[in-house]
């Protein structure tokens, strides 16, 4: 099995995101996603509708920036690149030209992915995990899967998606520890400003905090 550059594989599967202090946030009882930004007009498209949309397997590795490898996950749900072309491209402003798109979770964590991305064919909008549905500790109702990208792109909790014809713009701008804009996997893209071997040992040092932070914050004992 050949990992991405830096890539170490782990038991299991970590929770993991930067509320791990928290409980992942709670499920409402009728699931939404809202759909915004460059359009003619918001889209409002519930979990269940989501769910009736054409289903893809997906086998695949889940790397986190931190250089942990969770292997061999099986991801079920829709591929965004459906999800875009039936409910999203009809309703683009006139001559919109999209670039970037933003995904939100319930627990107000965005990541901001280049269109480009967002339509590769191993992107899915996923709402089960290993042939069950999924937990809340990895991202229930549904979460965005993109195994090219490091963890952090891969918004868990989805709820809205916004479209934009420029990208918008960086909350973390100024921030030491700014992830890659692209972060993708097998071009080490782990920092916004640093190589990526630069930056390994850094990292790595985080993954002890985040098990033990996982362990503590899960609710089910699976994260």
């Amino acid at each position: 099995m050949k990992l991405p550059p830096g890539q170490r594989a782990v038991d299991g599967f970590p929770r993991f995101g930067t509320h791990l202090h928290h409980p992942p946030p709670p499920v409402p009882a009728d699931p939404v996603i809202e759909i915004g930004g460059a359009l003619t007009e918001g889209v409002t498209l519930s979990v269940a509708d989501l769910a009736k949309l054409p289903r893809q397997e997906l086998a695949a590795d889940f790397h986190c920036v931190a250089g942990w490898t969770a292997t061999g996950l099986l991801w079920e749900g829709v591929a965004f690149e459906t999800l875009y072309r039936t409910q999203v491209e009809p309703l683009l402003e006139p001559d919109a030209s999209i670039s970037h798109l933003v995904f939100e979770g319930l627990d107000g964590y965005r990541s901001t992915v280049v269109l480009e991305d967002a339509l590769a064919e191993d992107v899915v909008i996923a709402d089960r995990l290993d042939g069950r549905p999924l937990d809340s500790d990895h991202g229930a109702p549904v979460r965005l899967v993109s195994p090219g990208q490091y963890g952090y792109i891969s918004t868990k909790h989805l709820c809205r998606i916004e479209v934009h014809a420029s990208r918008p713009p960086d909350p973390d701008r100024w921030s030491p520890i700014a992830g890659h804009r692209r972060a993708r996997v097998w071009q080490e893209e782990r920092h916004r400003h640093l190589p990526g071997r630069a930056v390994r040992p850094f990292y790595r040092t985080l993954i002890g905090p985040i098990r033990r932070l996982s362990a503590r914050g899960s609710r089910t004992g699976q994260g």
